[in-house]
């Protein structure tokens, strides 16, 4: 057990020993300060809004036909363009016309039924003024003409209908467009019992498009109407669609416990680039500034103590700095921090500035952000040097050797 125990210290020495030893090298060797900086320069911010939705015409209509029957002859096919009015197709008409014929003569016979109940009229109204028809007679002469007329009323109404429904079996199109799909073939049986079957779907105008996006609930409420959109689709991942937002829609959409609400936005295609049903990536831009932007890094800059001893920091101005805000040239370890009245009321934002005269802290106001780069709209000028970042690193040695001087070297380094 001595023995071990005596193991035992000598290999914790030894590594002690070579640690400190390492260490030793290490700082030995020649120290450089890394200062990143960036110039504030003129740009503009946009704070967007990304989401997903498909290509849709914006008139877009769904052709059926309101009586069964078997399509007889079809004209259109997929993409063709047609005129209002133009036939697209025709049912069998056979049945149909049928159907007239017997309205009509059914319709003659309630003719001649009136002019005979009318004729009984008058001959019964005659004798009954002579006194020689009695009250029953004369009730029941006008009763039979009442009847006829009605009769003769419905077996007209019945016939419009037949010839209307013969207008049905010519399926024509109700607006200029382009048809989409044709949803029958020839001599297919359509049955119009139940429900009106599409035969075909045309768009008005493929040159006016639409996108309708599904928009989280956490995003809906910065999207307003008239916001500029851009979009990109897979058929043409170089190319940029612009657009703007022309409807946001109050019913929600629930998948899965997951709340979207549907925004509307017009998208011009003039060179019919975008087809119907086309996916497409949407960014909205709901807010927008131009101005001095620096990157966001460096209102989080923040110094070491061992960078503090290596930075040299302008003499303090003796202007007096606003309330709550670091004094101008004042170093502090870590980042510029946020200030703040003694009401609590206002709060300063500060930045490190490298200028010929040194490192100083300036008050900045900020204006919006998108995460990366922010707007300054007061405390710095264009071209002004904001620091990102301040690191100190060995000469001669990397960065992950520097960090941890007992990492394993790659073979054939010392």
């Amino acid at each position: 057990m001595k023995k071990k125990t005596k193991i035992t210290v000598a290999a914790v020495a030894v590594a002690i020993a070579t640690i400190a030893a390492t260490i030793y090298v290490i700082r030995a060797k020649p120290q450089e300060l890394r200062i990143a900086t960036r110039e504030a320069a003129v740009g503009t911010v946009e704070v967007t809004v990304m989401a997903t939705g498909y290509v849709q015409p914006v008139d877009k209509v769904d052709i059926g036909t309101q009586v069964s029957g078997v399509i007889e002859k079809i004209y259109v096919d997929f993409n063709s363009h047609v005129k209002r009015g133009q036939l697209l197709a025709e049912l069998d008409k056979m049945t149909l016309r049928e159907n007239v014929s017997q309205a009509e003569a059914t319709l003659a016979s309630a003719l001649a039924d009136q002019t005979y109940a009318q004729q009984t009229y008058d001959r019964t109204k005659l004798l009954y003024e002579a006194k020689a028809a009695t009250d029953v007679a004369y009730e029941e002469a006008v009763n039979r003409l009442s009847q006829a007329k009605m009769t003769v009323t419905k077996a007209q109404a019945n016939l419009h209908q037949s010839r209307v429904n013969l207008g049905y079996a010519d399926i024509t199109s109700p607006i200029d467009g382009v048809v989409l799909n044709r949803a029958v073939e020839q001599g297919q049986t359509v049955a119009a019992s139940f429900s009106t079957p599409t035969l075909f779907t045309i768009a008005n105008d493929l040159k006016r498009m639409q996108v309708e996006a599904d928009v989280d609930e956490a995003d809906i409420g910065k999207v307003k109407p008239g916001q500029a959109v851009s979009f990109t689709v897979d058929a043409y991942a170089d190319d940029v669609f612009g657009g703007t937002v022309s409807q946001v829609r109050l019913q929600p959409v629930v998948t899965n416990n997951v709340v979207t609400y549907t925004v509307i936005v017009e998208a011009p295609n003039p060179d019919e680039k975008l087809f119907p049903g086309m996916t497409a990536n949407i960014i909205i831009v709901t807010q927008s500034e131009t101005g001095l932007v620096v990157p966001m890094e460096a209102l989080s800059c923040t110094f070491s103590p061992a960078v503090m001893k290596k930075l040299h920091f302008a003499p303090p101005t003796q202007a007096a700095p606003p309330t709550g805000a670091p004094p101008t040239g004042t170093p502090t370890t870590g980042a510029p921090t946020t200030g703040i009245t003694p009401a609590g009321a206002l709060t300063a934002k500060t930045v490190w500035v490298q200028k010929e005269s040194g490192i100083v802290s300036v008050p900045i106001k900020t204006g919006i952000a998108d995460g990366v780069s922010v707007i300054v709209e007061d405390g710095i000028q264009e071209g002004d040097k904001v620091i990102l970042s301040a690191t100190i690193e060995v000469k001669g040695t990397n960065s992950a050797a520097a960090a941890n001087p007992l990492m394993p070297r790659p073979p054939g380094r010392r």
